[in-house]
């Protein structure tokens, strides 16, 4: 068998002298001989295959341990763990996409598209939340308060309280205002703390379920979405993971604020499917993000400009889901005041057949003050 040279391996499989040293070190790649007398490592051609594989997998920033994983794994094994890899890196790439358009909106401060206002602004809001026409009970929560708005969409068998206490841990944002500069922290620190508190909520508590199976054990089945908006006095600060959605309506037109941390959202991202496809995709409600007590939580995070007369509406996927956007936008854009609104757009999803919770938050910015909502 005629072996190779470790300058010549090296050249035939991408990898440096030096790499090839280093794992040998480690195990990842051993020599199939080394010279007794100089030491020189000599590799088979048959070892080409590995090396070109481990270079690959470098060249993807994959940690060497998990390289180790996937070079003795079987094929299937080793394409899925590649493959869940991947997926990590564009979740965090993602995050870290939110985190830079919050910090570029943070860091701007003010939107330019938007004129500056000495008019004291205020928020009218109402919210709303309905059990629907086919679940036993409303895993959904939503709240509005003079600062805050927020919509969660519980699942999994602790679903209910997991949604509770999201919005609850949010619920202190309402004392007292945010210094600008804190914003960030006090934003990322709340979400982390509603995280624990949707981990504590959704512990296994050993109730058997409604069909008399075994008691339910799993917590990590149950989580929530999360939507929520803090008003700052001049802007409106947005976090958000999941499904759940947030839109403003301005000059008549009603746009989406938020994206969807969904399977399908993701295949509509990379152009795999159509719009009409990702309707009725079998997994469209499978969630990338939310919270679920884990120790990762990777939250939209960013600012958003006011105008005097902008209406907002925060959804679960009850409405979304359900009914198109044009009627969504029909009655929002027509409804009277927020309270009229949420009534209107529960209504709707139910007329749509009602099949899941459904909960919208709506709330008006006016010039003055006023009485906040109901």
């Amino acid at each position: 068998m005629d072996l190779l040279t470790i300058g010549a391996f090296a050249s035939a499989s991408r990898l440096s002298p030096k790499a090839l040293r280093l794992y040998d070190d480690l195990g990842l790649l051993k020599p199939a001989r080394v010279d007794p007398l100089t030491g020189y490592r000599l590799y088979a051609p048959e070892q080409l295959e590995r090396a070109r594989l481990v270079a690959w997998l470098r060249r993807l920033g994959m940690p060497l341990a998990r390289i180790q994983r996937v070079c003795d794994a079987r094929p299937d094994e080793a394409a899925g763990e590649v493959r869940a890899y991947w997926a990590q890196i564009e979740a965090d790439t993602a995050a870290r996409r939110d985190l830079a358009s919050f910090l570029v909106d943070h860091l701007s401060w003010k939107d330019p598209a938007v004129p500056d206002t000495t008019e004291p602004l205020t928020l009218r809001y109402a919210s709303l939340s309905d059990t629907g026409l086919v679940r036993a009970s409303n895993q959904d929560a939503a709240y509005a308060g003079s600062r805050l708005l927020a919509v969660a969409d519980g699942f999994g068998p602790g679903g209910a309280p997991a949604s509770a206490a999201a919005i609850d841990a949010l619920k202190r944002l309402e004392e007292g205002g945010v210094p600008a500069g804190d914003l960030l922290n006090v934003l990322q620190d709340a979400v982390e703390q509603a995280n624990r508190a949707v981990r504590r909520a959704a512990a296994p508590t050993g109730v058997p379920t409604a069909a008399g199976e075994a008691p339910e054990t799993e917590a990590a089945e149950a989580g929530t979405t999360l939507t929520a908006m803090l008003w700052t006095g001049s802007e409106l600060a947005l976090v958000h993971i999941g499904d759940s959605r947030a839109y403003v309506l301005r000059d008549g037109e009603l746009f989406r604020i938020t994206h969807d941390h969904t399977l399908v959202q993701s295949l509509l991202d990379e152009g795999r499917i159509s719009p009409e496809e990702a309707s009725v995709h079998p997994q469209r409600a499978l969630l990338l993000r939310a919270l679920t007590g884990g120790a990762e939580v990777a939250p939209q995070l960013r600012l958003h400009a006011v105008r005097a007369g902008d209406r907002y509406l925060l959804c679960s996927d009850g409405l979304s889901a359900v009914v198109p956007d044009a009627e969504v936008a029909g009655v929002v854009a027509g409804a009277a005041d927020p309270a009229q609104a949420v009534r209107e757009l529960v209504a709707l999803a139910n007329r749509a057949g009602g099949p899941d919770n459904v909960s919208c938050v709506v709330a008006d910015v006016v010039a003055g003050v006023v009485a906040g909502g109901r």
